[in-house]
């Protein structure tokens, strides 16, 4: 299965709570709640580029499945990290004491991020 494709953000659940944890002024939370986001996904084998466009915010990170690489994390800092794959639909990381979960399901995306008892969990489809 291929996650390659466009994807638009239909639903997120805790993005406030979630932002103010990460330490986002309160501002940038609220002018990114209402945002629509498109993500934008290319894999080539192990190889994946992800370009996520919030607004004029672009998030763009590069990395091989089980190869340490820099992403670029929702407040702008930077992180080394390992991304794995499960099976042949599931992304996970583990960032800082966040765990990163994204599942393809068909033309769906389901990418939930925990950190301690709190997750944000946005659901996106392919357009």
């Amino acid at each position: 299965m291929s996650f390659t494709g466009k994807y638009e953000l239909q639903s997120q659940e805790n993005f406030e709570p979630f932002m103010k944890a990460l330490g986002l002024p309160d501002d940038q939370i609220q002018k990114g709640k209402d945002l629509k986001s498109i993500s934008e996904i290319v894999q080539d084998g192990k190889k994946f580029k992800v370009t996520v466009t919030t607004g004029t915010k672009v998030l763009k990170n590069e990395f091989t499945i089980g190869e340490e690489s820099e992403l670029e994390m929702l407040n702008g800092e930077k992180v080394k990290a390992v991304v794995q794959m499960e099976g042949n639909n599931k992304l996970t990381t583990q960032v800082k004491g966040m765990k990163s979960v994204t599942e393809l399901n068909g033309d769906t995306i389901t990418h939930m991020m925990t950190m301690g008892d709190l997750t944000f969990k946005r659901v996106s489809k392919r357009i």
